[in-house]
């Protein structure tokens, strides 16, 4: 057994649970353990009883009990292939000691839950430790299909950070999209709330969003207020758009349901009604008589945040994916024709 300790909480541990905190200084405790310890008040904070699940703050003392001097069991990590791990840090387009941003591919999940077993971004970060001690951290999320910028943190401190940005929505995301038709005006907003409808599958796989008329949201339950806004860049005809988008409010499936509750789905899109559109009644629809791929045309373009520990302004911006890169060029469009921030410059 060891002695009784007293430890320091370091500034990249604050705001931890704990009973977290101890299993990571510690390994070799249990959770009964520390409930244990909790309730005997052998585990004290800056001097005073806590229940396990206390959230430390930098600079406090733990009063550690003594503890068994067992070796620490090795943490098993997911076994990633070669080729995976050659795949997702072929994806990252930006790295610090801080942050890593991905091109996330299309059809890969970020995480698990939608029937891809470990092959989903969380359980591939282990390929992405590189130099740091510890996986990074998801601090948002993308739909399997929806490919572009996807940020995690290297350390505690950013994950904290940036979660609180994108929570206080001081992080701008652009998206790129066909949609069906034309969307007028060629710049505006959607304002409907989202509700969930659960899906069909075994754990609720399928699920769907549905649009609420904002002045039936108070009165709906479960739904919520979302905000997006589109700007029209360039068209083909009156079948397929491209659009700018950004969602302000970031519910599921935000902007698949908005641009489908306003008339213009986008192309691809099975779940909202992308797929197969005959917008002029002849067969052709806004993939042209499938002159372009039928995957979901939505992309995180573009995404501008304040650097967790250099408070500078980053902007990472994602090259488009092979089956929207051949849509592009399929409609003679190149991606310099857009300006970084649509809005920006159509306001």
């Amino acid at each position: 057994m060891s002695r009784v300790q007293t430890v320091t909480v370091a500034p990249d541990e604050a705001d931890q649970r704990l009973d977290r905190w101890m299993k990571k200084r510690f390994p070799q405790v249990s959770q009964g353990m520390i409930e244990k310890f909790c309730r005997k008040g052998e585990i004290r904070v800056e001097g005073g009883r806590v229940k396990s699940a206390t959230r430390l703050e930098a600079g406090q003392t733990v009063r550690i009990p003594p503890l068994p001097d067992e070796a620490a069991p090795v943490i098993q990590r997911t076994r990633i292939s070669d080729a995976d791990t050659k795949m997702i840090q072929s994806c990252v387009i930006y790295r610090d000691d801080h942050v890593i941003a991905l091109n996330k591919p299309p059809g890969l999940a970020v995480q698990g839950g939608s029937g891809q077993a470990d092959r989903h971004v969380d359980a591939l970060s282990d390929a992405l430790i590189f130099d740091a001690e510890e996986k990074p951290r998801l601090v948002h999320r993308l739909d399997r299909d929806t490919s572009g910028v996807l940020l995690l943190a290297r350390t505690r401190l950013a994950a904290k950070a940036l979660t609180a940005s994108m929570r206080h929505r001081e992080t701008r995301k652009i998206y790129w999209a066909i949609v069906a038709g034309v969307p007028t005006p060629y710049l505006g907003e959607v304002r409907y709330g989202l509700v969930k409808a659960g899906g069909h599958g075994k754990g609720g796989e399928g699920e769907k969003m549905i649009a609420v008329h904002p002045r039936d949201v108070d009165s709906t339950p479960g739904a919520k207020r979302a905000h997006s806004l589109y700007a029209t860049l360039f068209r083909v005809g009156s079948r397929a758009s491209w659009v700018a988008l950004e969602p302000i409010t970031g519910r599921t499936h935000q902007l698949r349901a908005h641009m489908a509750e306003v008339g213009h789905p986008i192309v691809g899109d099975g779940k909202y009604g992308g797929s197969g559109q005959e917008n002029l009644g002849d067969g052709w629809g806004a993939q042209l008589g499938g002159i372009i791929s039928k995957k979901l045309h939505l992309h995180a373009r573009m995404m501008r945040f304040e650097h967790p520990h250099t408070r500078k302004v980053i902007t990472i911006t994602a090259e488009l994916p092979d089956h929207m890169a051949h849509s592009w060029e399929t409609f003679g469009w190149t991606e310099d024709l857009a300006a970084e921030d649509p809005f920006e410059s159509l306001q």
